[in-house]
């Protein structure tokens, strides 16, 4: 092989066909291939139009190509990309001051992804257990049917073994407990726990909110035995829930945070947010990363921040979010023997499949998809729709449209 780079490979023609030639065989994409986007609008390489309600898996919050957040990237790509953590950056320490102001968190650490944002929380509360209680204090306490990314230790404290399968040993010291199971969670956590995670939500698992009263037992738990509490909110948080971070609404503030998703509105970036008390023993050396935080995430990271924290946008998510519900309640109504009645916060909205149908979520979306209606599944049996935060009406009333007309092909009507 000609070791030069042949000058037409960037204008090599590219299909489906070529992810599985070229690319390692870990996802099963669509037929389609998106070429371009803006807002929810996409198209892709024949043209075809889709209304998207995925967001890129609750990542574009503010829509494809947002304007302003376009400008902030490209305002910094002519000023400084990449320093590496021997040094600081003026757009980090914004972030990490507007998201102190804006949170419970008295310091942030910052990466590329939820699940690094996840593995520096479980690292943090081991290390932080080890130094203020000794090692006997290491257990991981965590639900089943969680999700929280694809590191060795992330998916092990994740509870879902089909993500687990054929890569032990795993990590240790790891317990799995019902979600919404107070009686469990007391049970589980004892002397020996040095954390709990959990999702206020869980999206994977079926887009189930966590019960307020279950949350604020986990709470009271921690405080009791001395464990960090720590929320994952990558999916459910920049304002997908109807307020900056979900636990807003829960009664319930936590010992760390973890935020990725929508901070980046698609720009690669996590966040650990925590207290001063608790960071210390995060002491220099002891973890770090080569680009988190580095200018260009943080300065995208910053703006999406402005534009999402605003009582006027985080009020509009709610409204929007009524009135997808009730779109979907009727759906559900009208289809009995197709879909359960919806749940979930926000913009976070699960969609069961009823009992007759279980398992067959995708064979759905398929279907939607074909019609021009990009939506998820949270497993098999779950519809999931993460529409970007700036939905319009038009846009909801669309999708009603075509999930009705799905149903129609669905069910052979």
């Amino acid at each position: 092989m000609n070791a030069k780079l042949d000058s037409g490979i960037a204008t090599l023609p590219v299909s489906r066909q070529t992810f599985d030639e070229v690319l390692v065989p870990t996802y099963a994409p669509a037929a389609m291939v998106p070429v371009r986007a803006s807002g929810l609008d996409l198209w892709d390489q024949e043209g075809k139009h889709y209304l998207d309600f995925t967001s890129g898996i609750a990542v574009t919050a503010l829509g494809h190509a947002n304007p302003e957040v376009n400008e902030a990237l490209t305002k910094q790509l002519n000023t400084l990309w990449h320093i590496g953590n021997g040094y600081t950056n003026e757009p980090v320490l914004r972030l990490a001051s507007a998201l102190i102001q804006a949170t419970f968190a008295e310091r942030a650490f910052f990466c590329n992804s939820g699940a690094e944002a996840n593995e520096a929380a479980l690292k943090l509360a081991r290390k932080y257990a080890h130094g203020k209680f000794g090692p006997h204090k290491s257990r991981i306490v965590s639900c089943l049917s969680s999700f929280h990314g694809r590191t060795l230790f992330t998916v092990s404290v994740g509870g879902q073994p089909k993500y687990t399968e054929g890569f032990e040993p795993l990590p240790q010291d790891l317990s799995h407990i019902p979600y919404n199971d107070i009686e469990a969670a007391r049970a589980a956590i004892t002397d020996d726990v040095a954390a709990v995670i959990v999702e206020p939500i869980q999206g994977e698992g079926g887009v189930i909110p966590g019960n307020p009263d279950y949350l604020k037992a986990l709470r009271e738990f921690c405080d009791k035995t001395g464990a960090l509490l720590v929320f994952d909110e990558v999916q459910s948080g920049m304002g997908r829930c109807g307020t900056l971070f979900a636990y807003e609404q829960m009664g319930v503030v936590p010992d760390v945070l973890t935020s990725a998703k929508a901070l980046g509105n698609g720009y690669p970036i996590g966040a650990m947010l925590t207290t001063t008390e608790i960071a210390q023993y995060l002491a220099v050396g002891t973890h770090g990363t080569t680009y988190g935080g580095n200018p260009l995430a943080s300065s995208v990271g910053l703006k999406v921040l402005e534009l999402i924290n605003q009582p006027a946008f985080l009020g509009r998510v709610k409204e929007a979010s009524a009135k997808i519900m009730a779109n979907l309640q009727q759906l559900a109504a009208d289809h009995p023997q197709v879909f359960g009645q919806p749940r979930g916060m926000g913009l976070l909205i699960g969609l069961p499949m009823a009992e007759g149908v279980k398992g067959r979520s995708k064979d759905y979306t398929k279907l939607c998809e074909k019609l021009g209606l990009m939506l998820l599944i949270a497993g098999p049996d779950v519809v999931r729709l993460a529409p970007a935060l700036v939905v319009t009406d038009e846009q909801i009333a669309e999708a009603d449209r075509l999930m009705r007309a799905a149903v129609a092909e669905f069910t052979g009507a």
